[in-house]
């Protein structure tokens, strides 16, 4: 039985994420073994108890002698002491269970940061919730309890074992059969709970992402009446979850009944079979009421066993979880020999470069552009043609797929990620504001700049504008997602941002297209001042904006279809960007 216990146990690797769960618990080493330590006494003192009751009922209930008047009193004292010992244990593996959950939550939080945009595309919010956070949990704190739990009544278990020999080995023999019976549906566990669990970890992140949604989506859900809507979709995923729990109750709700049942069968054997040798005088009254404690001192747990064994599958499960996160290799990383990139002292090349974000369906195609540094260059063309893309690839937030890119003859994945993204300053559309101030936001474009250069990069970005007028200046707080801000607060916020870590190279990602026609033009002052004297790539919906660049290259349907400056394309008749650059003007 303990064999088939066993093979179910390895099919979670057991070792092996024990093994990888050393290097969390190691610093934690001495207080983790004390607290197993603690439950070896905890768990023998059921055994002297059950023990004690022999020599209490042959010598005072029988030969009527007060010389055991001590056992009921050593019974309370025991008793004490286990419980101080339960709670030192208890005390303890929670320690150790939080300590080591944090470390694990801080390492794969750090995993998280470095996954590729990829993951981010295909992920929901409550599914990296769920998977980062509640998993972790599950898993250290969880398990940690249920180990002490199982190591209590382990040692519990041997030392009452113990007391059964001791007081009759045929009923003893009968105790432990029947103990062998009500453990063995424990071996079904793992293949019952597995796919239920799985299906209730992705409904519990469906969960999680509504709230998520309807925190962030609120104006749109105002705005468009969308109360019954959004309620009716968390019902039905609150509907799904209550069908997963049920089904795992039908599951596993009937191992503590069955076990519960078949103990009661071994008790009424022991009883039958006690009272006949006790009759032949093969045992005394204490050696049964003693073999009685013991038995329902163990049988006790065994009843609810089920339960805990379902939480440590559980556990063992989520553990198996958090190392496929912890051995997720990043698709985008530094390659082992990757060098340095100081500065760009040549320009930036694309080289047939194409990329597809699904198999088989190309974003873009043969895509060859030559960017000299200093140069502005600026990418039009249809939505959705490709142009975010071409400029994703860049900073590496995704992996040509075909071809190469080239900073100073030298393909950028030569380069490592940080120094690459070191040079580069982005500012997208809808830029993102993290909780905390003003100057908080401005001061992650350079952590150790000095209040001159914060200063000079607020006034460059006509942050001041506004500034001004706030009670508490630049330590005004943003709100989350800067919703405290209007769009134009925001995109000036995220320019001075890029001022101050002074790239040499400037994506703008349709840095305007958001903002009404007074936010666009002061917006667009600031986009200017930071555009002086640095290789930039603008990608624009308004042309007006895009007319006095170096080099305009049209983008449509993931392929370059004209590239000129804007007097070279504008007078040419059959130009596409003339022809809609006519048409915006008109």
């Amino acid at each position: 039985m303990l064999k088939k216990l066993f093979a179910k146990t390895k099919k979670v690797n057991f070792i092996a994420n024990y093994s990888q769960m050393w290097p969390f618990v190691r610093p934690y080493w001495a207080m983790a073994l004390l607290a197993v330590f603690i439950t070896i006494p905890v768990g023998a003192l059921d055994g002297v108890i059950a023990w004690a009751l022999k020599p209490y009922m042959d010598v005072m209930m029988i030969e009527k002698n007060t010389n055991t008047l001590w056992i009921p009193i050593a019974i309370v004292v025991f008793s004490a002491v286990q419980g101080a010992l339960t709670f030192t244990a208890s005390y303890a593996n929670t320690w150790v269970g939080n300590r080591i959950a944090s470390d694990v939550k801080i390492k794969l939080f750090d995993k998280l940061l470095q996954f590729d945009a990829t993951y981010f595309d295909t992920n929901t919010s409550g599914n990296v919730v769920v998977r980062f956070n509640k998993d972790v949990d599950d898993a250290c704190a969880g398990l940690l309890n249920n180990i002490k739990q199982f190591s209590t009544r382990f040692f519990s278990s041997v030392t009452l074992i113990g007391v059964l020999f001791y007081n009759s080995w045929q009923l003893a023999l009968i105790a432990v059969v029947i103990l062998a019976a009500a453990l063995f549906p424990l071996t079904q566990v793992r293949r019952r709970i597995k796919d239920i669990n799985k299906k209730t970890i992705f409904t519990n992140a469906e969960v999680v992402t509504h709230y998520n949604e309807s925190f962030g989506g609120n104006r749109v859900i105002s705005s468009y009446n969308l109360y019954d809507y959004q309620t009716a979709r968390f019902d039905d995923t609150l509907r799904r979850v209550f069908k997963l729990g049920m089904k795992m109750v039908q599951r596993t709700g009937m191992l503590s009944p069955l076990m519960h049942f078949v103990v009661s069968v071994g008790i009424a054997l022991v009883i039958w079979v006690g009272s006949w040798l006790i009759l032949s005088h093969q045992i005394t009254a204490g050696n049964f009421v003693s073999f009685v404690a013991a038995l329902i001192l163990l049988y006790n747990p065994i009843k609810s066993i089920g339960n805990s064994f379902n939480n440590v599958q559980i556990a063992l499960m989520a553990m198996e979880r958090v190392f496929e996160l912890m051995n997720n290799i990043p698709k985008i990383m530094d390659k082992p020999d990757a060098r340095e990139l100081m500065e760009i002292a040549d320009g930036i090349e694309y080289n047939n470069v194409g990329f597809a974000y699904v198999e088989g369906k190309p974003v873009l195609e043969n895509i060859n552009l030559k960017i000299n540094k200093g140069e502005t260059v600026a990418l039009v063309g249809n939505s959705g043609g490709g142009k975010s893309t071409f400029v994703s690839l860049l900073p590496r937030f995704y992996d040509v797929t075909q071809g190469q890119i080239l900073i100073d003859h030298h393909d950028i994945r030569d380069y490592t990620l940080q120094s690459l993204r070191q040079q580069m300053s982005i500012v997208f559309q809808d830029n993102y504001l993290f909780s905390g101030t003003i100057r908080d936001n401005i001061m992650l474009g350079k952590a150790d700049a000095t209040e001159e250069e914060l200063q000079q990069a607020v006034k460059s970005a006509y942050v001041d504008a506004f500034v001004k007028d706030l009670p508490q200046g630049l330590d005004t707080p943003v709100g989350e997602r800067g919703a405290l801000l209007s769009g134009g607060q925001k995109q000036r916020i995220a320019i001075a941002r890029a001022f101050l870590k002074n790239a040499p190279l400037v994506i703008l990602d349709e840095a305007t297209s958001a903002l009404d026609n007074k936010s666009e033009a002061e917006v667009q002052k600031a986009i200017d001042n930071l555009m002086a004297d640095r290789t930039v790539i603008v990608i624009a919906h308004r042309l007006s904006t895009v007319r006095h660049a170096d080099k305009i290259v049209v983008i449509n349907y993931g392929k370059i279809v004209e590239t000129g400056t804007h007097e070279e394309l504008v007078n040419n008749p059959d130009s596409i960007y003339g022809a809609l650059y006519q048409a915006q003007m008109k």
